[in-house]
């Protein structure tokens, strides 16, 4: 079984396609993919179907939806045994003890696949090997497609998924940049940070990144004005002045035309450590 979460979201069981084009059946299937081969209780899966108060009939429908997917999943399933009768849907999408588990027997998962990668660069990172560290997380950020779950009708639950991906996904995104950061890569990056900056309009390792691209481009009185509007939205929005690390780099930055050692600081060799 192939699932891909990572933009619109798709599961798919012998090439066939299995997700429903109902809202909340695909948001049933949806929580059980991304928990494959892991109970998912039966209050989970009415939390997310319906918040903290639940029709009374509640039960009985999410049972429902449950035998929608699995007649589903038995029709993919039959192209599997041909003539002869095989596993069903019951097989597949299993009842536990206080709910249902989605059995998968292998496949391609892009979340757990892109975790694999992030955590490799990471560890290239750790390393120093930014080579190794660029090409493993931009290999991992090109698994996404779109925002995760962008087809689904999230709950508090999906939600929370969501999100969690896309705070994964930032700080492979972030580590990435450092990376080429590291390999001198800092006119490349320009265009990139531009648009990142506007996006994620608080973000301050996003910020200290663009600073240092900048200056090491030669435009540093352009990294400036990058703090300056940083730290003109951090005080109206938060009513807090930029962390100290992206302070210190401003003030490395107003000293280097004079100071020959912090040159060196920014000549494309060293990269300052992402702020988080």
């Amino acid at each position: 079984m192939d699932i891909q979460v990572l933009g619109g979201f798709s599961v798919r069981l012998n090439g066939v396609p299995v997700v429903p084009t109902a809202p909340k059946p695909r948001q049933v299937l949806a929580l059980l993919a991304l928990n494959a081969d892991r109970a998912v209780p039966l209050r989970t899966l009415t939390e997310e179907l319906w918040g903290a108060q639940p029709p009374r009939s509640s039960r009985a429908t999410l049972q429902t939806y449950i035998l929608q997917l699995r007649e589903l999943i038995g029709e993919a399933l039959a192209r599997e045994a041909g003539p002869r009768p095989g596993r069903t849907g019951k097989d597949v999408l299993v009842t536990s003890p206080g709910g249902y588990r989605l059995e998968t027997g292998g496949g391609v998962r892009d979340f757990g696949e892109f975790e694999r990668l992030s955590n490799e660069g990471y560890r290239a990172m750790d390393n120093e090997d930014h080579t190794g560290a660029a090409r493993a997380l931009r290999e991992a950020l090109a698994l996404w497609q779109g925002p995760a779950l962008a087809d689904v009708n999230a709950g508090i639950h999906l939600d929370m998924e969501a999100r969690r991906l896309e705070e994964a996904r930032l700080c492979a995104l972030d580590q990435r940049i450092e990376a080429d950061l590291g390999l001198g890569r800092h006119r490349e990056l320009l265009s990139e940070l531009t648009v990142l900056v506007e996006r994620h309009s608080m973000h301050e390792s996003l910020h200290s990144q663009f600073m240092l691209a900048l200056y090491r481009s030669g435009r540093g009185g352009e990294a400036l004005h990058v703090y300056q509007r940083l730290r003109g939205t951090l005080v109206r929005n938060l009513g807090l002045e930029p962390s100290a690390p992206v302070r210190r780099l401003q003030r490395s930055i107003l000293k280097a035309s004079s100071d020959v050692t912090q040159d060196a600081l920014f000549d494309g060799r060293t990269a300052p450590a992402a702020v988080s």
